[in-house]
This record gives structure tokens, sequence and C-alpha cells, in this order.
């Protein structure tokens, strides 16, 4: 296995991909941006920079922070606008309805304090961006949501990667683990679910 470049080059490299990736991840949702945080986790672990890790989480956070107050603002000019925007139909074609009704229940009981829970739920940011869009929450309460969020998240998936880190000497091993859990964490939600909802139809079954 071929070493890793010097540390100045994957600082110099690393830093800037992390951030457009998470941006991007943020603004179009196909991007693995856990796995993305978590990998670089890993290799800010093995350096020798004390401040490494902090960096990671700082460019995560402030990246997240950024592409979901974007895709917000984005999605409120679809909502004010009599034709709405190819943001928001691409934000309600990623909220199935019934996450959707959920969302609208939970920003109702709790309000802003459910962004965090959003963030850190696998495909539960896009339900609850919609709802408060919906609801016409300004940009201003959503941004004070959405802070803590964007920390609780990349905190996180950072502590995933320093797990990753921490049990193997090599950084490539360790990322292939940190993307392993992060897929586990991103799909068991998802399997639960289907879990749940395969039940009534095996038991009806053997009825």
């Amino acid at each position: 296995m071929a070493q890793l470049p010097p540390e100045s080059t994957q600082q110099a490299v690393g830093y800037p991909s992390l951030f457009l990736l998470v941006t991007l991840g943020a603004l179009v949702p196909v991007v693995p941006t856990g796995a993305v945080v978590s990998s670089a986790a890993v290799v800010a672990f093995h350096q020798t920079d004390p401040l490494a890790l902090l960096y990671v989480f700082a460019v995560a956070s402030l990246a997240a922070f950024l592409g979901d107050v974007s895709l917000y603002w984005l999605g409120q000019r679809g909502v004010r606008s009599r034709n709405g925007s190819r943001w928001l139909a691409e934000l309600q074609s990623r909220a199935a309805p019934e996450r959707l009704a959920l969302a609208q229940e939970k920003l109702d009981e709790h309000g802003v304090a459910v962004l965090v829970l959003s963030r850190l739920v696998p495909a539960g940011r896009i339900p609850v961006m919609l709802a408060c869009l919906l609801a016409r929450m300004p940009l201003r309460s959503f941004v004070r949501g959405d802070v803590p969020a964007c920390l609780a998240w990349a905190a996180t998936y950072g502590l995933i990667g320093i797990l990753g880190g921490s049990l193997f000497d090599e950084p490539w091993q360790g990322v292939v683990l940190a993307v392993g859990l992060t897929i586990v964490v991103s799909g068991a939600p998802a399997l639960w679910r289907r879990l749940r909802h395969g039940r009534p139809d095996s038991a009806g079954g053997a009825a």
C-alpha cells in the first residue's frame, strides 16, 4: 500500500475538498457527506498536527451550515414564487408524504430544536427542512436551529472517524472501517422500518 502524501499536501488538498464535498452534499443530497467527514477525521487522527481534528470539525460544520442555509434560502424563493422553483421541487420529490407529515408534527411540538435530530437521523434533514419552508419559518429562525444541528452532525461523524483511526495503524484501514460504520448508521433506520412494516404481513400470512 502506497504511503500517504506529506501532511502539508494532505491539508492543502484535503480541507478545501472536504469543504466543497460537504457543501455540495448539503445542496444536492446525493454525496455521502457523513462518510466524507469520517474519512477526513481518520486521516487527521494520524497526523502530527494536534489541531488537525479540530480543523476537520470546523470545516465540516461550516460547510454543512452554509449548504443548509443556501438550500433553505433557495427553497424560500420557491415558496414565495407563484411558479415555485427547481430547488423546492427537488426537496418535495425527496420527502415522502408520511415523513413530511411526521416532520411537521415534530416541528409543531419542538420548534427549531427538531433540526438537530433531523441532521443526525439518516434522510431526516430534507423532510424537516421542507416542513420549515411550508410553515414559513423565517431564515433567521432556521439559522438559529441549524447551527447546533451542524455542530452535532460534524461531531458525530468525526467521532466515527476517530474510532476508525484509533483501531488501526494504517489510515486507509481506518477509512474503510469509518465508511463501513457510516453506511451501517445510515442504513439501519431504513432497514428497521422495512422490518417493522413487514411484520404485519408475515403475521397475516401465517394466520
